[in-house]
């Protein structure tokens, strides 16, 4: 499968262990940055480019997923969450990796990278990796509703006033 990791600062230590990790259990990686440590680095472009590379890998047909890491991990979810097609989730623990694809079907994970030890975020990152969509018709009929008011502004089976 092909990993695409972006980072800012707070997680550059992790993207190459990471990296590595992920290499040897037989991904390709794409790093899309930042090479060097640069403490006033901003993540916006580094997730966004990771995100819409997913994006278009699987528009493609290419089997890829995600990873993006910040010292939270909140703001890095929500730049990933801005490309058409991205479903970002911040995953904690254990259940939220894998619920991350199992209910949501996310294409991406952020971690926070000052929150959890690399050993966490290498267990949370193969859970995600591992766990498979349950393709459960609640499940499917909700990512359909995110992606119809991602397209569209509007959720045809729940109006709501604006």
């Amino acid at each position: 499968m092909r990993i695409h990791i972006a980072t800012d600062h707070a997680g550059l230590e992790f993207s190459s262990t990471l990296q590595e990790h992920l290499t040897a259990a037989g991904h390709q990686v794409i790093d899309h940055g930042p090479v060097a440590y640069d403490a006033l680095d901003d993540y916006p472009g580094f997730c966004i480019a990771a995100a819409r590379a997913v994006a278009a890998d699987q528009t493609a047909g290419i089997e890829s997923l995600g990873v993006v890491f910040g010292g939270s991990g909140n703001g890095e979810q929500m730049a990933a969450n801005k490309v058409t097609g991205i479903r970002a989730a911040l995953v904690w623990n254990d259940s939220t990796a894998a619920l991350a694809r199992q209910h949501n079907d996310a294409n991406v994970i952020s971690i926070g990278a000052r929150q959890h030890t690399v050993d966490e975020a290498t267990r949370f990152i193969d859970l995600f990796i591992a766990e498979p969509f349950s393709g459960d018709e609640r499940h499917s009929r909700r990512i359909a509703q995110l992606a119809e008011y991602e397209t569209t502004g509007a959720i045809a089976a729940h109006p709501f006033a604006l």
